[in-house]
């Protein structure tokens, strides 16, 4: 809701404070005494073009701030956006129009863009004119509007649809994989028949490759290794005389403790080279140079990094291509009758969602049949009683449904007997479509859209019954927890709101200015009283008036 207004240097309003309260408000005043300024600057904060041409005569930059009670819809938005706001905390925006051009926008003091303020004020305030084409004429939000109107709940067949595309796609992923592997089957066939017949292993060329090395080492050392072996061997080898030795001691060693000692000592000396004669022998072995075994390694070496070379890939993931591919290849076999389960889910999900979606598709239809009651009983009274509506429900092609049902929604209206139904901007004049969406909003009692609503002389070109009408049915919408702020020039609406907003121009000297006064219950009279009577306000016009008043 639309709480306060502060305007500085917009055209002819130098300075101007409003504050504004929920029910019907109502802004009269003479022609051209400025009411279309008021308009322009809230404009200007809901994100319009910054016209230059707003700036008043001898000012450096026109400004205006409103401010609003923050919906929730609006606060996520803002968040959306980086722009923090608290819970409960009042929503300003302030925007500035220099008169050399440029334009600055901040809510609540945090800069952001035109665009982002155009998104929030569509959420604030709608704004319903001569030249309206946003709100109730956007045949884009007519099938929310009615389903609000009707209760249709669309939250199953979201839910149903989402299920339905998700089984489409893995589907149509299922079958562009099978497609591709089909292509490519006689490749995969000979693939996997040559890697199981190789047989590469995990590990294989790291192991090969270090066994080579040993082997290619053992050639070069293998004189030396041999030599240092003969020194182990035989009875007169280093290794048996330390035995011999050690064997002829152990019967002395009692008689004296360094004999022991020295025993000891020998020992460990031929325990040590007892355990290098063992790793000698080992090494040996393992060193040991085997001509056709090197010439294998060599071979299964090549073999195996050419066939990685081949695959594009590292020797060491030889192993695991086999098996994807082998498993690509029974997938091609086992294929068919994968799609055939996943074309079966398919079909479940969306018979699922066509019985979801027919149902609220005749959910819609009889909430437009009442809908178009709804209204039809409302244009009479507005001095529509020509016109018809008919809220258009029709079933789309299935490549257009959507996650909100299978149905296309539009408002119609025909506004003379036997005139084909159209669209409502096509058809009704100025003055008959802020009425027709007077009907509109009266019928549909909307929940959620915005919290203001603003009517820009609802009542041109009618008075007397039909004035009243519209005034009576504007404070019907405004006590459905609305804010309503209607320009008009019709005494009968002026005296069914509920605060009164009296707009003048005065002059001094060369100087213009646009000034508002909020009336009281006298003010209200006599405003009341000028615009029965005109220039001359006579006792008559005040008593019809307090008349017209009484009957709020």
């Amino acid at each position: 809701m639309l709480t306060g207004l502060s305007i500085r240097d917009v055209v002819l309003i130098e300075a101007l404070d409003l504050e504004f309260d929920a029910g019907l408000g109502v802004l009269t005043g003479e022609t051209g005494a400025g009411k279309s300024i008021l308009l322009d600057a809230l404009g200007l904060a809901l994100g319009a073009r910054a016209d230059s041409g707003l700036v008043r005569s001898g000012a450096e930059k026109a400004q205006v701030t409103a401010s609003f009670d923050a919906p929730a819809n609006v606060v996520a938005l803002l968040t959306e956006n980086d722009i923090s706001i608290e819970n409960g905390e009042a929503l300003m925006i302030r925007r500035s129009v220099r008169a050399d051009s440029g334009s600055k926008a901040f809510i609540n003091d945090q800069p952001c863009s035109a665009a982002l303020l155009r998104d929030v004020g569509l959420h604030l305030v709608e704004i319903h004119g001569q030249h309206d084409d946003r709100g109730l004429l956007n045949p884009r939000g007519h099938r929310a509007l009615l389903d609000a109107f009707g209760r249709c709940d669309t939250a199953s067949v979201s839910g149903l649809f989402a299920a339905w595309q998700d089984a489409k796609a893995k589907l149509e992923s299922a079958r562009e994989a099978l497609e591709n592997a089909a292509r490519d089957r006689e490749w995969l066939e000979h693939a996997v028949t040559e890697l199981r017949r190789f047989a590469p292993q995990e590990g294989e060329e790291e192991s090969l490759a270090g066994e080579r090395a040993d082997m290619q080492k053992g050639e070069r050392i293998a004189e030396d290794l041999r030599a240092v072996l003969e020194a182990f061997e035989g009875s007169e080898s280093g290794l048996a005389k330390l035995r011999s030795a050690a064997r002829k001691l152990d019967r002395v060693a009692t008689e004296h403790p360094l004999l022991a000692e020295a025993l000891t000592a020998l020992d460990r000396a031929v325990i040590e080279a007892s355990e290098a004669e063992d790793k000698l022998i080992a090494a040996t072995q393992a060193l040991s140079f085997d001509p056709e075994r090197l010439d294998a390694i060599e071979v299964r070496l090549f073999d195996l990094r050419g066939l990685a070379r081949k695959h594009n890939v590292r020797p060491e993931e030889l192993a695991q291509l086999t098996e994807e591919l082998a498993a690509k290849l029974d997938a091609i076999e086992a294929g068919g009758e994968g799609l055939a389960k996943l074309e079966a889910e398919v079909a479940r999900h969306g018979e699922a969602y066509r019985k979801a979606a027919s149902a609220l598709s005749a959910q819609r239809k009889e909430a437009a049949k009442r809908l178009d009651a709804a209204v039809a009983g409302e244009l009479a009274p507005l001095k529509l009683d020509a016109a018809k509506f008919q809220t258009a429900v029709e079933e789309l092609p299935e490549d257009r449904w959507t996650a909100t049902g299978m149905d296309r929604v539009e408002f119609l209206i025909s506004t003379n007997p036997g005139a084909p139904f159209a669209p409502l901007a096509k058809i009704a004049s100025g003055g008959e479509l802020s009425r027709f969406i007077l009907a509109l909003k009266v019928a549909l009692a909307e929940e959620g859209g915005a919290a203001t609503i603003i009517f820009d002389e609802i009542d041109r070109g009618v008075g007397g019954a039909v004035a009243s009408a519209i005034g009576e049915r504007l404070a019907r919408l405004a006590g459905a927890g609305k804010q309503l702020l209607a320009v008009t020039h019709s005494p009968q609406v002026a005296a069914k709101g509920q605060s009164h907003y009296f707009i003048a121009k005065s002059s001094e000297g060369t100087v213009t200015r646009t000034g508002v006064t909020r009336l009281d219950s006298d003010g209200r009279r006599q405003e009341i009283a000028r615009m029965l009577s005109g220039a001359e306000i006579t006792d008559e016009a005040r008593a019809q008036a307090a008349r017209l008043m009484e009957d709020v």
